[in-house]
């Protein structure tokens, strides 16, 4: 007798199976969430999209807290080719910590979830586990979160260096990173003015405020898809934190001017230089990527703009950009990202503590490179988006100790924390994201 086919999976399992191959990337394979989502194949319906993020990004912020979670509700540990199991496991808690989900419909598309992933023999697994969670779930949690990581969401190793380098803020940084990050835009003065865009706004029923120092910035009540702006795509507006909306003014590069991007993708920077100078700037938009600078190019286009775009190492200057000097260099340094975790939570799981010393030497080598690029009375801005003091105000203390020609800038005292050098915007300030600004004079 012929077997029948088995029952189709209920409505939801085909979605929960995807966040956990999206998590297994990261966890397992080492991929970054933006790359594992974009390999990921994109929902037919919009809500099962707008779910997907949320168990992705959701599952990455409450990474340690759920990992030790499992650890806890499975009697041994997953074979290597069944780990997937453990990211599903961690889809399903999700679920049942943070979401508004019926615990019923959480559990059952979940189990179901299990046949998606060719592994039907653990939906018995995935389903006690889940049921042992709902029956011991404070005890659980309270188990679990005597581990420091496991409370405040963030590898020791971090831990341990925000609170040596933010003795007084290190917990409001914690929990600011484990938070949604809020969504700014940055008008495109050559295209129209923040006013008149803000009532377009109004008109779509999108709210929206002015920020104070950020004459061109605005900032929206909840996050929209960018293709739902009003002139998205004719280059009214872009979509920039305002904590990196602060570069362009700090450089504050004038029409006519040779400016150097060193590390320009994704180009959000670039564009708003080029705003900043009325589009009339000789800028030269570098980056090591082929790949992430046809972003520059789409961001470029869009916003009516251009730009020399071209594939560089600025460790490494070469003749093909580095054919005269330039009056103002941009610096965005490769990072260890530490100050953007709530938009990039994978950040928690892929930057290891020994990564960071690396990163200071490429840092370094970057400066000492591009320096002699800058004609004498230019300008270097160096920023990143990192909350530690190696990559920051200590990265910057040395080059002054190697470069005797250069001069440190006053920024404004507005402008975040001062440092020893430079001055420090954290993830807590203004709903900016955290990112450190140096500004250097050649004389």
């Amino acid at each position: 007798m012929a077997r029948s086919p088995a029952p189709p999976a209920p409505n939801g399992a085909a979605v929960r199976a995807q966040a956990a191959r999206v998590l297994h990337a990261v966890r397992a394979e080492g991929r970054s969430l933006t790359d594992a989502l974009a390999a990921s194949a994109r929902p037919a319906d919009a809500r099962d999209e707008a779910l997907l993020s949320e168990l992705s990004f959701g599952a990455l912020r409450l990474l340690p807290r759920l990992e030790a979670l499992t650890e806890q509700l499975l009697q041994r540990p997953l074979k290597p080719k069944d780990r997937i199991l453990g990211s599903l496991l961690m889809i399903g808690l999700y679920q049942l910590i943070a979401l508004r989900i019926p615990d019923h419909a959480a559990v059952s598309t979940t189990v179901a979830a299990t046949r998606l992933l060719q592994r039907p023999r653990a939906a018995g697994l995935i389903n006690a586990s889940l049921r042992r969670f709902q029956r011991e779930r404070p005890g659980l949690l309270a188990r679990v979160e005597r581990d420091e990581a496991a409370r405040w969401l963030m590898p020791d190793w971090l831990l341990r260096r925000l609170r040596a380098a933010w003795p007084a803020d290190w917990e409001a940084i914690v929990t600011a990173s484990q938070g949604r990050a809020p969504m700014f835009l940055r008008v495109n003065p050559l295209r129209t003015n923040p006013g008149a865009y803000a009532a377009r706004l109004r008109a779509a029923e999108i709210a929206a405020e002015t920020l104070a120092d950020q004459p061109q910035a605005l900032r929206l009540a909840r996050p929209v898809a960018a293709q739902a702006l009003p002139g998205f795509s004719e280059g009214l507006v872009s979509v920039q934190d305002a904590g990196a909306q602060w570069a362009a003014p700090l450089l504050s590069p004038q029409p006519g001017e040779r400016v150097l991007d060193a590390c320009a993708a994704p180009g959000g920077k670039s564009a708003h230089l080029l705003e900043q100078a009325q589009g009339r700037l000789a800028l030269t938009a570098l980056d090591a990527s082929a790949e992430r600078l046809e972003a520059v190019r789409a961001q470029l286009t869009r916003l009516g703009l251009r730009a020399r775009v071209m594939v560089g190492d600025a460790t490494r200057p070469d003749p093909a950009w580095a054919d005269a000097p330039y009056q103002r260099i941009l610096l965005d340094a490769p990072c260890s990202a530490t100050g953007v975790i709530r938009r990039h939570p994978d950040i928690k799981r892929l930057r290891r503590e020994a990564d960071i010393g690396p990163l200071a030497a490429t840092q370094a080598r970057m400066l000492d490179a591009l320096w002699p690029l800058l004609q004498p009375g230019g300008c270097l801005l160096y920023l990143t988006c990192s909350l530690l003091p190696e990559e920051n105000e200590a990265q910057i203390a040395g080059f002054l100790a190697r470069q005797r020609d250069a001069v440190e800038s006053a920024l404004p005292t507005t402008l975040g924390q001062a440092r020893a050098h430079g001055r420090q915007l954290l993830p807590t300030d203004a709903g900016t994201d955290g990112f450190y600004f140096a500004r250097l004079l050649k004389q």
